[in-house]
């Protein structure tokens, strides 16, 4: 299995993040992906290479064009206004308020398209997001080439972005995007399945109205973490959409069993379902010992998880998500990569 990995991820590096009331190195770190690639070296998976360029037409068509140009140029709007920092969002729209009108203020900007405001932008992360997509794209053609699996390792990572908003330490879709190529490829329809421990609200956002791509996602019940507000098991989808959105949320302390079966559960409504491709938003958060999540599982977990996705036989690419603790992240990663391959 291929990698596509970019150096370009190292350009976003925010210094701060809102953490319990206090500013924190982020989680979501450039060290993440070197203890990935350190593992990726060590088990030998395969090739690493270089995607080739981002292709923003994908983006556009998928994404809101104000969004997109809102993300280019907002570090450089937020230093020509005065601000000394990051671009970090004081506030979001509040209920009962008008959402209809863009702010020209690039404070009011930031907190209208952003959701989460532990989420910074700084003078880097437009060209890391568009290196991130494009390690996402090129994973894609080389399954469309014909390739059983590749995998993008992406960062920033990108299933809690949204159409039109940021946040959750994603900027631009990758998974979205991934599976809307296949579609222009020709795939009647595509699965998405998430693995993170957090929902992947973007994610879901994107096509929660669409028909020929299902989003199935296991993750912490967002009453008790973020999100929050979406990935509660009663979203099944809207219209043309109904019934191609699965969610099933679990509470504090839930071991790999129930997970498991979960993810088995949803593995059987994929093959049933007839996806010709499948897109996995692969977060390795819901590690025992993550720092951010709550769940149990542990390291030989994820190869096991592997080998029941490798099982489906579908051609597949793994777009990198979430897992923030450190030291284990590379090994829980190559555990999903190396149980797919052995299936």
């Amino acid at each position: 299995m291929r990698t596509f990995f970019s150096e370009d991820h190292r350009l976003h590096f925010p210094q701060a993040e809102l953490s319990g009331g206090e500013f924190v190195t982020p989680y979501e770190r450039p060290s993440r992906i070197e203890y990935v690639l350190a593992r990726l070296k060590e088990r030998r998976l395969g090739e690493i290479v270089a995607p080739d360029a981002v292709d923003m037409e994908p983006v556009r068509k998928l994404l809101d064009p104000g969004f997109l140009a809102f993300l280019e140029t907002a570090y450089d709007d937020w230093k020509a206004a005065g601000q000394g920092g990051e671009v970090i969002a004081a506030g979001m729209p509040t209920r009962r308020q008008r959402h209809d009108r863009i702010p020209r203020n690039i404070d009011g900007k930031v907190e209208y398209y952003c959701h989460a405001s532990e989420t910074a932008i700084t003078g880097g992360t437009w060209r890391a997001a568009q290196a991130s997509m494009a390690c996402a794209q090129s994973a894609q053609r080389e399954v469309a080439n014909g390739a059983r699996a590749a995998f993008a390792l992406c960062r920033p990572p990108g299933h809690h972005a949204t159409y039109d908003q940021y946040g959750g330490y994603c900027f631009l879709n990758n998974a979205a995007v991934v599976a809307d190529m296949f579609r222009t490829n020709g795939a009647g329809r595509v699965a998405i399945l998430d693995i993170d421990f957090h929902s992947g609200n973007g994610t879901q956002d994107i096509f929660y109205r669409c028909g020929d791509v299902m989003f199935a996602s296991i993750h912490g019940d967002p009453l008790d973490t973020y999100p929050y507000f979406a990935g509660f098991a009663d979203e099944t989808g809207e219209g043309e959409g109904e019934g191609t959105t699965i969610n099933v949320p679990f509470g504090p302390g839930t071991p790999y069993g129930p997970w498991a079966e979960a993810l088995d559960g949803m593995i059987a409504r994929i093959k049933d379902w007839g996806a010709e491709a499948l897109v996995v938003s692969l977060g390795v958060d819901a590690y025992k010992d993550d720092p951010i999540s709550f769940f149990k599982l542990d390291s030989p977990d994820f190869l096991d998880a592997g080998r029941r996705i490798g099982r489906m036989g579908l051609p597949t690419v793994f777009c990198m998500e979430g897992g923030y603790a450190i030291e284990q992240v590379g090994i829980n990663t190559v555990n999903v990569l190396e149980g797919f391959e052995d299936a």
